[in-house]
């Protein structure tokens, strides 16, 4: 509760931050502004509450998926070093669209209620659609800020009418359900499809995933990093939440939908990921892989399926934000047609003069494809697990043969880098940029030798 008390008054301060004349000052402030509201967080700590007439719970759960999500948001905006690279920026409007979004982020991992839930999302999207967008020089981002928009228009409205249909058959929002009339049952079911469809299509899970290889490639790199790590985790956190909250009732109705979904992100978002040369569009199909990886969760073990998403949300997310930091860092000194080149062959030759960013990326590349000593490998062994507990072999077999399939694309930087060349010329890195890929690197490999540090929690 009191992170997004404290987000809301800073979001609005970082807006007035914009009348600066020092607009270096916008960027320290902005982090402030973050770790604060990372403080106050645990002050509820072993302190659980319902708030807003019990339509938001805090408790230790959402307490560490909301301090998850904020780490993320610290560690990316550090990266982008105050925006510093974009002309005509403004940077309070940028950090105050962060700050603003991440309150819908918190929303999403702690509401009791699918009003609340609604309200979180619309509150995260509308920020990314314009973030996705901030670059107005840049025609492609202009476009996938626009597809974005119009299909998250159309999941929105997909999502209110699946409440719309809850609330007729249960009449309630609250997401606890313990009675349910069987002549209101047909009603009941339409509103679990829809919704989960709504929210699938914020993961990008297949088959709702179209928008994502566009949106990522097109968005602002530092934003793409931001709605692949802080967006996943909300949303894995919110289906996790309705599905054994509201529709826990009937899980043998929802079950072969994320089955369907489970083995169709597999396949789609690693067969596909093969065949691209852009890194973005890459990572996007990559993905579109991990959100079957982490609906597989949901199918497994119900106990210790919360343990395993969260687990696998830091480790994907250290590595993510670690790859597309080292992009970033990369692609802005090789201009083409006035735009940063963010192709695979861009890395290549890299270990030459940018041994540390070759080292690092290659830590990353390990922990997405799930290489043992790295958390990506902890993080897809825990699904396994829990789904082998329930007797979901079929898709542990096409879950462990997409993954073998995957080291082929994430090897793929690896090797480049490493190519005889001339390679990129040397990038000189602030303090602050080397320190955020130290701690995402240690902490990828530190999790994947000691995974029991963070898995010990639930």
């Amino acid at each position: 509760m009191y992170p997004i008390i404290a987000l809301s008054i800073s979001g609005l301060l970082t807006l007035f931050l914009g009348f600066l004349d020092n607009k270096k000052l916008v960027f320290p402030i902005s982090i402030l502004f973050l770790v604060i509201a990372l403080g106050v967080s645990f002050i509820d700590w072993n302190a659980p509450g319902l708030y807003f007439s019990e339509m938001l719970a805090v408790d230790n759960e959402t307490i560490i998926f909301g301090a998850v999500m904020l780490i993320s948001a610290i560690l990316i905006l550090c990266l982008s070093e105050g925006f510093n690279d974009f002309e005509f920026s403004q940077p309070a409007e940028y950090f105050a669209l962060v700050q603003l979004s991440l309150i819908g982020a918190l929303m999403m991992v702690s509401f009791e209620n699918l009003i609340m839930l609604f309200l979180g999302i619309e509150i995260l999207s509308i920020g990314l659609y314009v973030l996705t967008g901030a670059d107005k020089r840049n025609l492609r981002g202009n476009e996938a800020a626009i597809k974005y928009f119009l299909m998250g228009a159309f999941a929105t409205g997909i999502l209110l009418f699946g409440i719309a249909m809850f609330y007729g058959a249960v009449g309630s929002f609250n997401i606890h359900v313990s009675v349910i009339d069987e002549a209101y049952l047909p009603f009941f079911w339409i509103g679990c499809t829809l919704i989960l469809v709504g929210l699938t299509f914020k993961i990008s899970a297949a088959p709702f995933h179209f928008w994502s290889p566009d949106v990522y490639e097109g968005a602002p790199t530092i934003f793409t990093a931001y709605m692949a790590t802080v967006v996943k985790t909300a949303g894995f956190v919110a289906i996790f939440k309705v599905l054994y909250s509201s529709f826990s009732a009937i899980t043998e109705f929802w079950t072969p939908m994320i089955v369907i979904m489970v083995g169709a992100s597999l396949i789609i978002g690693n067969v596909f990921a093969v065949t691209q040369d852009s890194f973005k569009r890459l990572m996007a199909y990559s993905s579109v892989s991990h959100a079957g990886f982490m609906l597989l969760a949901l199918v497994g073990d119900n106990e210790g399926a919360f343990g395993t998403i969260m687990f696998y949300s830091v480790a994907y997310s250290l590595a993510t934000i670690t790859a597309f930091g080292v992009l970033m860092k990369v692609s802005k000194h090789r201009i083409e047609k006035g735009r940063p080149y963010e192709k695979i062959d861009l890395f290549e030759g890299l270990f030459k003069n940018n041994g540390f960013l070759a080292g690092v990326l290659a830590i990353a590349m390990l922990s997405l494809a799930g290489i043992p000593l790295t958390a990506g490998f902890w993080g897809k062994f825990f699904v396994f697990s829990d789904a082998a507990s329930s007797g979901n072999f079929t898709l542990i077999v096409i879950a462990v043969f997409m993954s073998a399939v995957a080291v082929y694309y994430y090897f793929k930087p690896i090797i480049l880098s490493m190519k005889k060349s001339d390679g990129v010329e040397t990038v000189v890195l602030s303090p602050l940029v080397k320190l955020i890929f130290v701690l995402t690197t240690c902490g990828t490999i530190i999790l994947g030798i000691f995974p029991n540090l963070l898995r010990s929690i639930f």
